[in-house]
């Protein structure tokens, strides 16, 4: 440790603790970020790495995904992130998702996007099924970057340019700004920002307590086809409509959501709706589901991953594919909340995300908490 005495302690090295770190960096403050483990390890890596505005929920969230679009556009561009590829194109087989559609267009949220024909549709995503889908909605707004190793370099970049500190391998016991004590000894800190990700217990149990968090547990997969191919855009289809809360909380969602309850249960019973991106090497990442418990089981369900590759299989026509990696993932998740700042006192601040939008709103929340904190 060079040096011990900071104007702010972030306390993990998510993509939410990055955030803080890089909003109070371009500050000109004395940062250092305390990581439990070598490297980001949870949910800010076992996602899609897809920044997403258009289906986040109306209001604050999809304000905070808008603002953090723009920002992560530059992040990218300054510590050499790669963006794979940008826009979104939701793919509609059923009349009622074109319903829900149309109502999305009529919202604020909707100004960028447009309603698609299937041809139209293909020319921006070209391996859809276009005999299967009746209308897709399209949106230019969504970049995709390699979240495993994106996370690594803004990391380097917040080091190298702004001279951030980073403590790897080291837990925080307790916090009473300005002490923390580490497993390093102790440090100093004016304020201090945790960013728990979706552990409860550790920091401040007591107060996280209060916002009723639990786990929700995700499955993923990476496919490779045997001929490769530009998937274009991300892509999703009805089942997002049904749950990205932009949507879903659309009056006409509500016959959309009874008809993939009656017709599609195994689906909606897990929590499964698609998103596929790609990576740099033509691999797709898949997925995922939703299972919610306070110690989510460590196993991967055969047939949930079924399910999945069933309903990209409806959506695309990739050809002849390999399943090369599966994955679990976990993140923070709270009923009737997307995140929740706290505040134990007036320099320090809890910050999670009880939703799976910490990758699409984070910078813009790391703005927000430290603007109030230092103004």
């Amino acid at each position: 440790m060079t040096k011990n005495t900071y104007d702010i302690a972030v306390v993990g090295a998510g993509i939410l603790g990055l955030a803080h770190a890089l909003a109070a960096a371009k500050r000109n403050k004395r940062v250092v970020v305390v990581e439990r483990d070598a490297a980001a390890n949870g949910a800010s890596i076992r996602n899609f790495g897809f920044v997403t505005v258009t289906g986040q929920q109306a209001g604050d969230c999809w304000q905070k995904a808008f603002e953090s679009r723009k920002i992560w556009a530059e992040v990218a561009q300054k510590a050499g992130i790669p963006v794979l590829h940008h826009g979104l194109t939701v793919a509609a087989r059923l009349p009622e998702s074109d319903d829900v559609i149309d109502a999305f267009l009529g919202t604020e949220m909707g100004t960028h996007c447009k309603r698609l024909t299937p041809r139209e549709a293909a020319e921006h995503a070209p391996a859809l099924r276009q005999q299967t889908i009746s209308s897709a909605l399209y949106s230019p707004l969504e970049l995709r970057v390699e979240s495993r190793e994106a996370l690594p370099r803004i990391a380097r970049w917040l080091e190298d340019v702004y001279g951030v500190d980073f403590l790897w391998q080291t837990s925080v016991s307790s916090i009473s700004a300005p002490h923390l004590e580490t497993s390093r000894g102790p440090l100093q800190a004016a304020t201090v920002v945790a960013c728990p990700g979706d552990d409860k217990t550790t920091l401040f149990s007591h107060r996280i307590a209060d916002y009723s968090v639990t786990r929700c547990k995700l499955q993923m997969l990476r496919v490779t086809p045997k001929t490769r191919l530009s998937l274009g855009t991300a892509v999703m289809s009805d089942h997002g409509l049904a749950r990205y809360l932009g949507y879903a909380e659309l009056p006409e969602a509500q016959k959309l959501k009874a008809r993939l309850d009656r017709d599609l249960s195994p689906y909606r019973e897990n929590g499964i709706h698609l998103i596929v991106v790609q990576s740099a090497d033509g691999s797709l990442v898949v997925g995922d589901s939703h299972h919610y418990a306070d110690t989510p089981d460590p196993f991967i369900d055969g047939s949930v991953n079924d399910l999945i590759l069933q309903e990209m299989d409806a959506v695309l026509d990739i050809g002849d594919y390999s399943v090369s990696e599966a994955w679990l993932g976990t993140y923070a998740s709270a009923s009737g909340r997307w995140r929740l700042t706290d505040k134990p006192d007036d320099a320090t601040r809890i910050v999670m995300v009880t939703a799976g939008c910490g990758a699409s709103t984070a910078f813009a929340i790391g703005e927000e908490t430290v603007s109030e904190l230092f103004g």
